[in-house]
């Protein structure tokens, strides 16, 4: 028999059993204990696919919970966790005064002439002004601005509202993201190139413009709305997508 009538011989069948014997070949070993890491990264998942939401609203809670727990802590003379929580959220937040909340004390917000007039124009210069946490006299300040209460306290309660129909909500589309960003970074931006013009340029023809704590709530809301209308509805397609393959391959339930 020649050597064309052998080749003629070679099925189907055989190409693809060589194909796997080279592919099993090919395939590194996997010790017993890389395949218990895989199966149980598999198993976690599995499980953040059918628990996500309610992992990402207990995240939202405790970050806006914990600036608000910290004016709390330093009412009831707990003040060393109180400026653990300041101490955690400085880099994350300006934390100026004049910006934030107050709890327990005459009123929930001050301008910065009301804070340069009881404390002194020293006290309230950047970034001295971070540091000021309250006292009793004028109650104890939380531990990130009004507009990120306004963001996250929006994600945690719009991320609660969304587990009524997660399933019916369509994604926000690209431009109404962008307006609600808008929304925000027109008053907060505005208010901060206000403030450099006239530091760089004392006698520009622009009037310092600061935001109230009501603007900085609306917009701050706003955005933290857009953002769980637009990425939840992706994120539970993505989990979908993963819990459907996981349980074809293990049958998990």
């Amino acid at each position: 028999m020649s050597a064309e009538d052998n080749r003629r011989d070679v099925t189907t069948a055989d190409v693809l059993a060589e194909v796997e014997r080279r592919r099993a070949v090919a395939q590194p070993v996997i010790s017993k204990r890389q395949r218990k890491i895989v199966i149980l990264a598999d198993r976690f998942v599995f499980w953040l696919s059918r628990h996500w939401l309610a992992v990402f609203n207990a995240l939202a809670f405790l970050y806006v919970g914990l600036p608000i727990l910290a004016p709390v802590l330093m009412r009831l003379g707990i003040e060393r966790p109180a400026m653990i929580i300041h101490f955690f959220y400085r880099p994350l937040c300006h934390q100026l005064p004049w910006r934030s909340w107050f709890l327990f004390g005459p009123q929930f917000a001050y301008t910065l002439p009301d804070l340069v007039e009881r404390l002194g124009a020293d006290a309230m210069t950047i970034p001295q002004a971070a540091t000021f946490i309250g006292n009793e006299a004028m109650g104890y300040k939380v531990a990130i601005c009004q507009r990120c209460v306004a963001i996250y306290g929006a994600i945690f309660i719009f991320g609660l509202l969304y587990t009524l129909g997660r399933r019916r909500v369509r994604p926000l589309p690209w431009w109404g993201y962008v307006l609600g960003l808008l929304s925000m970074a027109a008053d907060g931006g505005y208010q901060l190139f206000s403030i450099i013009v006239l530091f760089l340029f004392p006698d520009f023809p622009i009037i310092s413009y600061e935001s109230t704590p009501l603007k900085r709530t609306i917009t701050g809301a706003i955005f933290g709305l857009v953002t769980i209308w637009l990425a939840y509805p992706y994120v539970q397609e993505t989990m979908d997508e993963f819990r459907e393959t996981l349980h074809e391959k293990f049958g998990w339930e």
